[in-house]
This record gives structure tokens, C-alpha cells and sequence, in this order.
């Protein structure tokens, strides 16, 4: 009878609420928070929405048939075994050898042994956060950052410190700051080229000023450089990987790490992205690569290689000559709906375009305003920043928009602004 007791007692555990996992999680699980973006996306499954809020690409450029020349390709052949087997943890060495020219076109010299494939940028913030941060720590971030890389720093409990790429502000300052809160500061995250979300580009003096706080602070630079390839309009700046070799003398003395994306440009599905620096940081990487998932599939980097080899600046023309157009048709829907006290950022390049409202205007409250009236989707801006301010504050991507429904769907924001 009592054991008869004791298993229907654990049954009704089991079909009832079951075991409190919560209280059995490390404390960083406390910090893992869900993407607002990523929530949003679910929006695009809904056909009467006028989506602004996910910044992806614009699955209509995909070079489809070329995927699948190179897939047919990879999977016969002599190469047939190799595509479907388990491979080096640094990455398939063609598509290595291949981004060494690509790097050496922006400025970076480097070897095949200065790059290592990843699984998407996302996967390199990740393992860069692993690397460099202890609890506590301080990363210091743009005001507002890109929340993938919110996201992939709060697993390793840092905090976080407002990067000031104008230089007014010394480095004993942050250093102060920084052991006030019982850590160091550790690096200097920034996306130089049409960042994500607010659009902006760092011009060179600032980040040789990042690059200068970076030296006086003996820290590591992180730059994430997903849009670098998506200019439309101005004068290439050179990458701060460039900057820095250019004051050190080689890849092998600098303090900055380049990761780099094939998800703006080729294929996001496929999730190759790579990491540029000195080889010591390669190494670490490629041993957090071998506990992590071993390897980024070789399939999909042998097809990747391929289509960029074949044709990577003629795609590039491509997406550019569409994006510019839908950036150009959301700039002026803008200046033509918006009301008084609403500024905007004006992007040379990227995916987005950043909106700050009048003060006293809450991003979220206006979104399920503007989906319940309007059907219009963006992204609040709070998300973006680290100390949760923002809340003014919105980012809007163009880049899945056509050039019609951009100008209807500003118009109906326009009038969800004003009537806020």
C-alpha cells in the first residue's frame, strides 16, 4: 500500500506542474531573456501585417539556382564523401583561403590560419563573450547595440558600460567604473558599418578613438561587421581590423577581432559566418568550436564557397540596387508622414532606419497601438539598450519591403504617431 501511495503520489508531481527547474539552473539562465525580434518575426506569418520589424533579408534575391548548382556539385563526385563527413574545426579550408583574399581586399592581410568558420556571427559573439568575459566584467557597448550581442554577453554575466566612439571620455573612467562593480573591463564591442539598429557608420576618427581607448585600456576590440558588404552610398571606411594593422604592422600584434557574415548577403539558412584576428585568439576559438558543435557543416561551406567564388560582387550589385531603392522609398515616406518632433536617422548603407520619438512616447505601447490599428510592425528600441532606457525609440528595416507597401505602411504609422 505504500508504495502504491508513493507512485501515485509521484504521478500526480509528473502530470501536475513537475519538477521546479528554475531553482536548478546556473544563475546566468537568469539573464537569458527572449528576443523581441525574434517574437515579432512570428508577425510575418500573418498575411494582413506590414512588416518592418525583421531585419532579414529579402528571400526573392537569394541566388537560388546557384545554391543549387553548387549543392548538386558538393554531393557528387569526388567530393560526395567529404560534403557529408565530419570535418576541421577551423573550417573548410577552400572558403578559408578564399576570405584571405576577401580580407586582404578590405585592408587585412592575414593568413589561412587567421580564420575561422563559424556558424553565423552570432555563434563567434557568443564564443568571444566565453573568452573574455568573467563575472562581472565590463564589455563596453554601443547605447544603443545590436540585442543578439546583449543576448550572447549576458550568458557570461558582464556588465555593461556606454562606448563613446568620440574619445570624451578617458580610459581611467571606465577603468574606475568598471572596479567599482568588482570586474574589469575587458572589450570594446562595436559595429562599425551600418549598424544594427540604428543604420549609423562610425566614421574613421572614431574608430581610431576606439582603437586608442582599446590601447590604453589593454583591451580587445570586437567588431562585428554582418552589413559591412551593403554600402549604397559614400566612401568606404576602412575596417578598424585594417586601422589596427595598419598602426601595429601585422594581423599578429593587433587587439582587434573581425567577425564577418555571409547572412546579409548569400544565405542566412545556411549559418557560416567567420572570425578574423591574431592567431592566440584563433586558437581558443577553435577549441571552444570543437566543444561546441565540433564543426560548422561542411555542406553548407562547401556551397558557400562556390557561390562566392562564382559570384559574390556580381549578388552583391544585386541586393544593392534593391535595397538602396527600398531605403530611398522609406526616407522619403518618412519626411512626407511623419509629424513634427519625430528625427530619423539616414543610413549609407544596412538594413535599418532608427526613429526617435518626442519624449513620453513608449515604442511598445505604440506597436500594439499601430498592430491593433494599423497592422504595422517594428521593432521598440528599448530592447537595444543595455540599461533598458530607450523607450522612445523604434527600428524599422526595409530591407522585405516592397516599395509600395513602404509607402502605405509609413503612412499608417504616421497617423498611429500622431494619434499617440
Amino acid at each position: 500500500m505504500k508504495n502504491q501511495m508513493q507512485a501515485e503520489a509521484a504521478g500526480t508531481a509528473i502530470a501536475g506542474h513537475g519538477l521546479d527547474w528554475p531553482h536548478l539552473f546556473a544563475t546566468r539562465a537568469e539573464r537569458m531573456k527572449a528576443s523581441e525580434i525574434r517574437e515579432l518575426l512570428k508577425l510575418l506569418d500573418q498575411p494582413d501585417v506590414m512588416s518592418f520589424a525583421g531585419g532579414i533579408p529579402d528571400p526573392a534575391l537569394f541566388p537560388v539556382a546557384a545554391f543549387g548548382t553548387a549543392l548538386t556539385a558538393a554531393l557528387s563526385g569526388d567530393s560526395k564523401g567529404a560534403a557529408l563527413q565530419y570535418s576541421v574545426s577551423d573550417g573548410y579550408r577552400p572558403l578559408r583561403d578564399w576570405l584571405v583574399t576577401r580580407m586582404a581586399s578590405l585592408g587585412v592581410p592575414c593568413t589561412t590560419d587567421n580564420i575561422m568558420i563559424t556558424s553565423g556571427s552570432q555563434q563567434a559573439l557568443d564564443y568571444l563573450g566565453k573568452l573574455f568575459l568573467s563575472k562581472d566584467d565590463t564589455a563596453l557597448v554601443g547605447w544603443p547595440t545590436y540585442l543578439g550581442a546583449l543576448q550572447a554577453f549576458n550568458a557570461y554575466e558582464p556588465n555593461y558600460d556606454r562606448l563613446t566612439p568620440l574619445g570624451n571620455r578617458s580610459a581611467a573612467d571606465y577603468s574606475h567604473t568598471a572596479e567599482t562593480k568588482g570586474g574589469k573591463v575587458k572589450f570594446a564591442y562595436a559595429s562599425a558599418d551600418f549598424a544594427n539598429p540604428t543604420g549609423e557608420t562610425l566614421p574613421r576618427s572614431a574608430r581610431e578613438n576606439i582603437l586608442d581607448l582599446a590601447h590604453e585600456l589593454d583591451i580587445a576590440v570586437i567588431e562585428d561587421a554582418a552589413y559591412q558588404s551593403l554600402r549604397y552610398d559614400g566612401d568606404e571606411v576602412p575596417p578598424m581590423l585594417a586601422l589596427d594593422i595598419a598602426r601595429t604592422g601585422s594581423i599578429e600584434a593587433t587587439r582587434t577581432v573581425y567577425c564577418g557574415s555571409f547572412s546579409k548577403t548569400l544565405a542566412p539558412g545556411l549559418r557560416v559566418g567567420w572570425v578574423c584576428a591574431a592567431k592566440p585568439v584563433i586558437s581558443k576559438l577553435v577549441l571552444m568550436k570543437q566543444a561546441g558543435d565540433l564543426h560548422s557543416a561542411t555542406l553548407n561551406q562547401m556551397a558557400i564557397h562556390t557561390v562566392a567564388s562564382d559570384g559574390f560582387e556580381a549578388q552583391m550589385a544585386k541586393i544593392r540596387q534593391t535595397y538602396r531603392a527600398r531605403r530611398d522609398a522609406m526616407l522619403a515616406a518618412l519626411a512626407k508622414h511623419m509629424p513634427d518632433g519625430v528625427s530619423w536617422t539616414r543610413p549609407d548603407g544596412g538594413m535599418y532606419i532608427w526613429l526617435t520619438l518626442p519624449e513620453g512616447f513608449d515604442g511598445a505601447a505604440l506597436l500594439a497601438q499601430s498592430l491593433k490599428t494599423e497592422r504595422v510592425a517594428f521593432v521598440p528600441g528599448r530592447a537595444f539598450f543595455a540599461d533598458g532606457s530607450g523607450a522612445n525609440t523604434l527600428r524599422l528595416s526595409f530591407s522585405c519591403a516592397s516599395e509600395a507597401t513602404i509607402e502605405e505602411g509609413i503612412k499608417r504609422l504616421g497617423r498611429v504617431v500622431r494619434g499617440g
